[in-house]
């Protein structure tokens, strides 16, 4: 189970996970970012979940297809 430092909101440090394992090659390319699995991995809430995918979504680190999922953009941006 992850860490949280107290003085960052728990989102923000989840996203920075993702990110990194985006930037790795963790999580290739249109590989799918499960909610469910988030919430399960970092103990959170749904709605914090959603935070993260929103912040993602808007660096287009990765795209949402209702019905389907969160997918990993095809050529995801390298930090």
């Amino acid at each position: 189970m992850m860490e949280y430092d107290p003085t960052r909101p728990k989102w923000i440090q989840i996203a920075d996970v993702i990110r990194r394992r985006i930037a790795t090659g963790e999580y290739p390319p249109n590989h799918l970012i499960s909610e469910v699995r988030m919430e399960q991995e970092f103990d959170v809430a749904r709605v914090t979940v959603r935070k993260v995918t929103a912040a993602l979504r808007k660096e287009g680190l990765i795209i949402t297809t209702p019905g389907m999922g969160s997918f990993v953009t095809p050529q995801a941006p390298t930090t």
